[in-house]
């Protein structure tokens, strides 16, 4: 039986997202599954990312858009994988759909059914610190935007009594009968990409977690996000007032072998001052203190974040791992911690304590390996090996993210396009097989009278908390040819594309202007937009209020806003100039050319390879391995030439890989898909065409000249301890 062309992925978070969106692109069916109502995942959850303090929302919403339009991924959510049987190439999965007793189908995302809801039970989304009714959308951008009932909260599925939101909608779309339902799939590989619960701090009565002041991590993301239950605003849950002492405290459910999480959760420090910093942000007169063990800076631009949070933000970070969080006879808060300076135990008073909890696999993790025989490190991951990461010990089942263990979010983006290249390797002869072409509108005629649409982005308040967005838009409204301007939220978000596309067809516009962030990741997900809406998408014009105006004027609100005016009148200025264009295809060079032998270039060069393109790895050195050959022994006990020695064999006797050691690229010439590259090799030139470079050049290690007294007999560096 041949293999089958189709991918399951089991997780819809921003691992499963990428993967899908990366398989997709390369020709295969792919099948984004999740047990909740939506996809996004925890990222969907939180207000800004480290080290960059960019919107996360903005990040992950064209994502969202981009896998809700794909015509090769089909979402399939609220479900849960019942059984697998199968092997590499032929899997069969079982799923059981549930019922949200509300037709997708017909579900126009009004919200009407919402309002009227009278049943109220906690807010997963804002951790609890809200309420949301018993039909509700998970939150405001979600994907797909279709209402969901919750069974055991609506009076009428329970009781019989209410019934209001059938009666309410117009669509006809709430349906009690609706059952749960079996589904099956075929497929060639899967994908797991559960990520993470965030550690239950009830388990540590000591830190009050019952305590309305003490909160998790995750909640304070919510406190401080425009769309969370405070609309941004730093209050305590208690009273609704703003706190002044603000405490956190670290390896809440990490770093303690007493409660068997003995690892870090990798992210939690760097977490923890990325909301301090916003915390300070939405309120200079904060006084905030981290209490640590110690702080883990290790990625790029970590340490230097981690540096600015304590001379620009005056955040204080004490060595201490606070016991207990106490509650005095008055109800004040404080926190009992060892001051290691001064060798005294103190007390802090707080008005809100942050707990930062650490990462625990996904309940899904646990019954999805059994169910796929799978193996499971101490703390219940999906173990593998430090060489091999995404693999699994089950053939054609590969893990990435959060499930294979804690990690930051560009490590798990990383993890997820890993997958999905390992995955289409191994179904490299089916790519195309199942595949289908979406189908855009066809073109409408451009009149020579310029009708613009504008819509101006609050981007929660990375433009809005400066720029006063009202008044932008007013501003908009007087600029010559513009037809319609409003504001949006997240103008990237799913029901705002929508709301784009019916714009433009009710409204008759042939141009638009987005306010926004920036073109580099965001202009495709609008150009798309208006390709769907039948106009050429290059009668799209993007505005950049936050990276040229928002984020570099953000003490001077009236100033930025004046500058947001400007920029919106230049971008509508040269939208009236735009003019429709035509796109080709060219033939591209289906060659690529790998630049660095070491660990990186090499696993590189073999991916590339096994999906079937030719590959030309060069190396400057005389031998591949790079530096992992002055490595004498790994962490798990192997020594670097157990890794290196195979995979070196591995390189030099595959067909589709041609190696060229002592090699220098010295020219280079050409355009994306067809370059041409001249290779040196001790004097002999080389010459090549490929449509594709991946530079893995690696690094060298630091020689401290000059400090610590480096050249002495007894001082030298970890390498050449190695």
């Amino acid at each position: 039986m041949g293999k089958i062309g189709a991918v399951a992925v089991i997780g819809a978070g921003i691992a499963g997202i990428q993967s899908a969106l990366d398989l997709a692109d390369g020709g295969f069916k792919v099948y984004l599954i999740d047990s909740k109502t939506t996809i996004g995942g925890r990222m969907a959850q939180l207000d800004k990312t480290f080290p960059t303090l960019d919107c996360a929302m903005c990040i992950v919403s064209p994502k969202l858009v981009e896998a809700s339009r794909h015509p090769n991924i089909e979402l399939i959510l609220y479900s849960d994988v019942t059984s697998v049987s199968g092997t590499e190439g032929n899997f069969k999965l079982k799923l059981l759909k549930k019922a949200r007793y509300v037709e997708e189908d017909k579900c126009t995302g009004c919200g009407i059914c919402v309002e009227k809801c009278p049943s109220k039970v906690p807010d997963e989304y804002n951790a609890g610190l809200s309420k949301r009714k018993a039909i509700y959308l998970a939150f405001p951008q979600a994907v797909p935007r279709v209402m969901t009932i919750d069974a055991a909260h609506c009076l009428y599925l329970t009781k019989e009594k209410c019934g209001v939101c059938k009666k309410v909608c117009a669509a006809g779309a709430v349906n009690y009968e609706q059952k749960d339902r079996e589904m099956e799939l075929d497929v060639g590989s899967i994908i797991l990409a559960t990520g993470f619960k965030p550690f239950d701090p009830l388990l540590l009565k000591q830190y009050k977690p019952n305590h309305p002041d003490v909160i998790t991590s995750m909640q304070f993301e919510r406190i401080l996000s425009a769309s969370g239950p405070t609309q941004g605003h730093v209050l305590r849950p208690s009273d609704g007032k703003a706190p002044k002492y603000i405490g956190f405290i670290q390896c809440i459910g990490s770093r303690n072998p007493h409660i068997g999480r003995s690892r870090c959760s990798s992210v939690c420090c760097m977490q923890a001052t990325k909301e301090a910093i916003i915390a300070r942000e939405h309120d200079p007169n904060l006084d905030i203190t981290i209490f640590n063990i110690d702080i883990r800076a290790f990625g790029k631009g970590f340490e230097e974040f981690y540096s600015r949070a304590k001379k620009e933000f005056g955040i204080k970070f004490i060595s201490s791992r606070p016991p207990e969080v106490q509650v005095d006879a008055a109800g004040k808060m404080f926190v009992r911690y060892e001051d290691l300076n001064e060798g005294k135990i103190k007390n802090m008073p707080l008005d809100l304590v942050v707990l930062s909890v650490g990462l625990d696999p996904s309940p899904e993790t646990k019954k999805l390996a059994s169910m796929l025989g799978l193996d499971l490190d101490e703390f219940g991951n999906v173990a593998s090996l430090i060489d091999h990461p995404l693999e699994t010990n089950a053939p054609g089942i590969l893990a990435c993210g959060v499930v294979q263990g804690p990690k930051d979010i560009p490590d798990t983006v990383a993890q997820g396009s890993g997958a999905a290249a390992k995955s289409s390797a191994l179904l490299a002869t089916e790519r195309g097989t199942l595949i289908k072409e979406k189908i855009y509108p066809k073109e409408k005629a451009i009149p020579e009278q310029p009708r613009i649409g504008v819509m101006v982005c609050h981007c929660g308040i990375n433009i809005g908390g400066v720029v006063n967005v009202p008044a932008v838009v007013e501003y908009a409204k007087t600029l010559p040819n513009v037809v319609h301007s409003e504001e949006a939220i997240y103008a990237c978000s799913k029901d705002n594309q929508e709301k784009i596309i019916t714009l433009i067809q009710e409204k008759n516009l042939n141009r638009f202007v987005v306010a926004s962030c920036t073109p580099r990741t965001h202009e495709q997900l609008f150009q798309n937009t208006l390709k769907d809406a039948a106009l050429n998408p290059y009668l799209f014009e993007f505005a950049n209020i936050r990276e040229h105006c928002s984020w570099v004027h953000m003490n001077e609100k009236e100033k930025a806003t004046q500058k947001a005016k400007d920029i919106v009148r230049m971008g509508v200025a040269k939208s009236s100039l735009l003019a429709p264009l035509a796109t080709s295809r060219v033939p591209v060079t289906q060659k690529a050319l790998v630049i660095g032998g070491g660990i990186a270039g090499m696993t590189c060069a073999l991916d590339i390879a096994n999906n079937g393109f030719p590959v030309y790895l060069i190396e400057k050195e005389e031998q591949l391995g790079g530096l992992l050959r002055h490595v004498t022994s790994l962490e798990d006990g192997r020594r670097s030439s157990d890794i290196i020695t195979p995979m070196i064999r591995s390189i030099m006797s595959h067909p589709r890989i041609q190696v060229f050691t002592g090699t220098q690229l010295e020219d280079l010439k050409g355009y994306v898909g067809n370059f041409e590259g001249t290779l040196n090799t001790k004097g002999t030139k080389h010459e090549i065409k490929f449509g594709v470079a991946v530079i893995a050049t690696g690094a060298n290690e630091l020689v401290p000249s000059g400090y610590y007294n480096y050249g002495a007999r007894n001082i030298i560096t970890q390498l050449n301890l190695e």
